[in-house]
Formats: structure tokens, C-alpha cells, sequence
């Protein structure tokens, strides 16, 4: 499935669909036809038996440096309305497989909001971060005020949204907005070793602890244990709690199936 569209590359290596941002004239500055190109590409790869994991990179010198300006300047509020283009940035969170970024250059605005999207994110040492959307008079629409919050608690999310400031990819590691900070030219390496170790474990209980900690983020702790459970006691269900257990006892490394 090695594939060029118009703004995305995307391939599959092993159990690992990758997605590659690919507007490097712009930095990979994010428009409603790069964010289709993603999510059709997504909802493919959540269909494939053979997908175990998503790898989002961008190519070029930057991850992606904001939304498309050009694309939105003039642009009116009905407009936007009839466009429903953030349902399409919804469709991201409904991903069932778990989806890694690899972040580098900037990460600006909606580049931002995107890397937040992911479920792990890596990011090399010079990567900036920003949400510059209030120095240009409009602010985050994806999902940027909503998941940064949650992240780092409302007091640096306020600091960061309402001076629009760069935040360095070191602050961002300290803060927990990145898993994992490496050097530029082996982002690929890490995310990619980081992608195939996940890809090794038994797809429904990868899928079932991402549902659970994305439960866990808008539930109280009660609610979400309830969901665990349920969860936890699905999962002897499938074949591969059955083979894995076995292998253990016989001392064998498991053959899952992904069943």
C-alpha cells in the first residue's frame, strides 16, 4: 500500500502503517485536504488485520508549522459552519490502534493540536511547540486548548495559550506533553523501534488499554475501574490470553494471532 497523495505519503512496514505529512514547501502547514488525506488513511489502517500501530511523521524540515493560512484568511464563520472541518479531527480520536508521533522542526498550531492527537509522542531535541493562534486574533480549534489543559493542568496551559510563546522540546518533556526527547537524526530509528515493540503485543489488548486510559482522562476513578474490569475480563475471550498464558507456563515464546 505504498501510496503518494496529494499531501501525505503513507506505507506500510511490517505491522506499522505510517503516515508522512509531505507539504515540505510550507513546512507541512496543515489544510482541510491534508487532514482528509490523514484521516482516510487512519480509518484504512484501523481496518487492516495487519496494522498493529501508527507512526505519524513529517517530512522535510518541520513536523508542521501551523494550519494553512492562506486557506483561512478570508474565510467566514458560516463558512467554517458549513465546512464542518473539525469533524474530520474528531475522526482522529476515534482511532483504535494506538498512534505515535514523531515530532521535529516545529510543531505549530495545528501541527501542534495534531501531535497532540497522538497516543506517544517523540520528539527531537530542536522540535519548538507553539500556539501562536492568539497573536494572529483567532485561537486553537482542534482540540489544542482541550487536550493541553489535560495534559499540563490549566495554569501552564493559560501561560503557553495566551502568550502564544514558542515552548522548547526540553519544557515540553519536563511538562509530559512528549514521552521521549532524541536527536534529530535518529527520531525516525527510536519511533519506529518504539512502534515495532508495541506492534509484538496481542492487538486486543493494545486496543483495550488505549480505550482504558482514554476512559480513564474523562472519568473519576471509580468510572474508570468499572471499565477496566470489563475490559480485563473481555480479554480472556481471545485466543491470544489463552496462547500467551500458555507459552508462559511451557516456557515458549507466544505466536499471537491478533484473535
Amino acid at each position: 500500500m505504498n501510496q503518494q497523495l496529494d499531501h501525505i505519503n503513507r506505507w506500510i512496514e511490517g505491522n506499522i502503517g505510517i503516515i508522512e505529512l509531505n507539504r515540505p514547501h510550507v513546512l507541512n502547514a496543515i489544510n482541510r485536504k491534508m487532514i482528509s488525506e490523514i484521516v482516510e488513511t487512519l480509518e484504512i489502517y484501523d481496518s487492516l488485520e495487519e496494522v498493529h500501530v501508527v507512526v505519524l511523521v513529517g517530512g522535510g524540515r518541520a513536523f508542521a508549522a501551523g494550519a494553512d493560512i492562506d486557506e483561512m484568511a478570508e474565510v467566514s464563520s458560516i463558512e467554517l459552519e458549513r465546512l464542518n472541518q473539525f469533524r474530520d479531527w474528531d475522526r482522529i480520536a476515534e482511532m483504535k490502534k494506538p498512534m505515535i508521533g514523531a515530532v521535529h522542526g516545529f510543531a505549530f498550531g495545528g501541527g501542534f493540536e495534531l501531535a497532540l492527537c497522538c497516543d506517544i509522542l517523540l520528539a527531537s531535541y530542536d522540535t519548538e511547540f507553539a500556539f501562536p493562534e492568539v497573536t494572529l486574533g483567532i485561537m486553537p480549534g482542534a482540540g489544542g486548548t482541550q487536550r493541553l489543559t489535560k495534559l499540563i493542568g490549566k495554569n501552564r496551559a493559560m501561560e503557553w495559550l495566551l502568550t502564544g510563546e514558542r515552548m522548547s522540546a526540553q519544557i515540553a518533556y519536563e511538562l509530559g506533553v512528549v514521552n521521549r526527547l532524541v536527536p534529530k537524526e535518529l527520531i525516525r530509528e527510536e519511533t519506529f523501534r518504539l512502534a515495532t515493540k508495541i506492534s509484538t503485543n496481542p492487538a486486543m489488548s493494545v486496543r483495550l488499554i488505549k480505550e482504558s486510559v482514554l476512559t480513564a482522562v474523562d472519568s473519576t476513578i471509580l468510572e474508570g475501574m468499572k471499565y477496566e474490569r470489563k475490559n480485563f475480563s473481555l480479554l480472556f475471550s481471545s485466543e491470544d490470553q489463552k496462547e500467551g498464558m500458555r507459552a508462559f507456563r511451557e516456557k515458549r515464546k507466544p505466536q499471537y494471532k491478533g484473535r
